[in-house]
C-alpha cells in the first residue's frame, strides 16, 4: 500500500476531531519526512484542519462550521506521558461542566506538578497552575473542584454567592470517602480555599477541626459570599 493510501485510511479510522501529530504513522511509515510531506499536502486540500505547528485533526462539519476538538485532544500530550499521568484540564472548561457559567473561551488551563510558560497552539492560548497534590486519575476531579474553590472570585457571568451555592451542590452529591479526601487533599492549598471547603463542609454537617487547626485564628478571608448561601462563615473568618 502506497504512504498516502495508508494515511488516508488510518485517518478515515479516527474518531471525528481525533488530534494527531506523524508519530501517529511511523510505525507503519518508515520516512518521517514522506508523512508530513503527506500530512501538509491533506491539510492545504482541506482534508484535515492543521491545529498548530505539527498537529492535526479530521474536521467535522456542520451548517455551522467546523467544529474543533475538545479541549483534552488540544492538550493530551501535556496531560499524559508514556501513559503517565502528569496533568489535567481546569479553569474555565471546568466552570462550565460544574454548571458555574456558560461563557466559553480559547484559553485552556492545566494543572501540572511542574510548571510551564504559557504556550499557543492555533487559536488556543494554553496556560499552567501548579498543583502541589500528585496527580492521579481517582484524584483529578476533586482537585478540579479544589481549583474551582480557589478561584471563586475569577468565575464568569456569576456571582461569587451563586457559584459557592453550586459548588455545595457539587460537593454534597461526592460520597463520604470523596468529601474526606477533598479535606485532606485541600491542605496543600492556600488557606482561604481551605476556609472556604472547611465552611461548606460544615454546612453539609462534616465539620473538620482538624482542617480548621491549619488555619491562622486571626486571618480574615474576604471573599463576599451572603449569608444566605453560606451561613456559618464567620466560624470560618469569612466575610
Amino acid at each position: 500500500m502506497k504512504t498516502t493510501d495508508y494515511i488516508e485510511n488510518k485517518i478515515n479510522r479516527f474518531p471525528k476531531s481525533y488530534v494527531f501529530t506523524y508519530k501517529d504513522f511511523v510505525s507503519e511509515v518508515n520516512s518521517k519526512e514522506a508523512v508530513i510531506k503527506c500530512l501538509n499536502r491533506m491539510s492545504v486540500s482541506g482534508k484535515i484542519t492543521k491545529l498548530s505547528k505539527g498537529k492535526y485533526f479530521k474536521p467535522e462539519q456542520t451548517p455551522f462550521g467546523t467544529i474543533n476538538p475538545v479541549q483534552y485532544q488540544i492538550v493530551k500530550d501535556l496531560l499524559e506521558k508514556q501513559g503517565r499521568i502528569i496533568g489535567y484540564v481546569t479553569g474555565l472548561g471546568i466552570y462550565s461542566q460544574l454548571g458555574l457559567t456558560t461563557q466559553v473561551s480559547n484559553v485552556i488551563q492545566i494543572g501540572r506538578n511542574s510548571f510551564l510558560p504559557p504556550l499557543e497552539r492555533g487559536k488556543y492560548k494554553i496556560s499552567f497552575v501548579k498543583q502541589k497534590n500528585i496527580i492521579t486519575k481517582e484524584n483529578i476531579s476533586l482537585l478540579q473542584i479544589l481549583d474551582t474553590i480557589r478561584y471563586i472570585k475569577k468565575i464568569p457571568d456569576t456571582t461569587i454567592s451563586s457559584a459557592c451555592g453550586r459548588i455545595t451542590n457539587v460537593i454534597q452529591e461526592l460520597g463520604d470517602k470523596d468529601q474526606a479526601r477533598l479535606a485532606r487533599l485541600v491542605l496543600k492549598y492556600p488557606p482561604s480555599t481551605r476556609a472556604l471547603l472547611g465552611a461548606i463542609l460544615e454546612i453539609l454537617g462534616k465539620k473538620d477541626k482538624k482542617l480548621k487547626d491549619t488555619l491562622n485564628p486571626i486571618t480574615k478571608y474576604k471573599l463576599g459570599i451572603s449569608k444566605e448561601v453560606l451561613p456559618i462563615m464567620k466560624n470560618w473568618n469569612i466575610e
